[in-house]
């Protein structure tokens, strides 16, 4: 039976249980877990824990820092911190590479952030983003998260970043919190996850190999000799 780790690069528009599900069918094995789910948007390095051996350590795949590569898209702000929600406020306020390296940089480091209401986090028993489709907003206890973030590239309304940061950090609400400093509301357009622990997207499969019968996927196996 196979059973190890399993980097996958994930496109968009496909949700981290569909790639679960796509990999039982070609391995067989129904135990399969994850050591951090991507939301459908987004893309990038998904780790995959391949059989009772690996699913049962999944709580130790998921400590791990982790680097992504983030576009935020300046002026409008949504109601999920992302491209999938619903614009809920618009400024025509542009800042400068200036103002915006000075904001960015008061997010360098230690900082307390509050998780999105569209999050899988459970408060009470519920899970955030079923509140937050009911329309009830419940308040959230903020969390210290470390950060690392470099500016890649900025051309108003498009800001890239390079963003490392330790686990449970959610991106979309730095988006967020960013562009509500800049008095001109941000929300998350893109995120690519490159670095998951001491996994690299550089040794994930592709999708398109994945779903290809005649690829094998033993060449990107990890650990599978534990």
């Amino acid at each position: 039976m196979v059973q190890g780790v399993l980097l996958v690069d994930k496109p968009s528009n496909i949700t981290s249980f569909g790639i679960v599900s796509i990999l039982r069918k070609r391995t067989g094995v129904k135990k399969i877990g994850h050591g951090g789910t991507l939301d459908p948007f987004a893309t990038g390095l998904l780790v995959l824990l391949i059989g009772r051996d690996f699913t049962k350590r999944a709580g130790e795949f998921l400590e791990g820092d982790k680097e992504y590569r983030a576009h935020m898209h300046l002026g409008a702000a949504t109601d999920t911190y992302d491209v999938d929600g619903k614009v809920v406020e618009t400024s025509v306020v542009v800042p400068t590479l200036e103002e915006v390296t000075a904001v960015v940089n008061r997010f360098q480091g230690s900082i307390m952030q509050v998780p999105p209401m569209f999050s899988a986090k459970k408060i009470a028993g519920k899970r955030l983003y079923e509140l937050a489709r009911k329309g009830i907003e419940v308040e959230r206890s903020p969390k210290a998260v470390q950060l690392r973030i470099q500016i890649i590239s900025y051309q108003y309304p498009e800001l890239e970043l390079h963003v490392a940061c330790s686990k449970g950090t959610y991106i979309r609400s730095l988006a967020h919190d960013i562009g509500k400093e800049l008095g001109c509301f941000a929300h998350l357009s893109k995120l690519r996850r490159c670095r998951s622990g001491n996994f690299s997207l550089d040794d994930a499969i592709s999708f398109e190999a994945l779903k290809d019968p005649a690829q094998s996927i033993t060449p990107y196996l990890r650990m599978q000799h534990e």
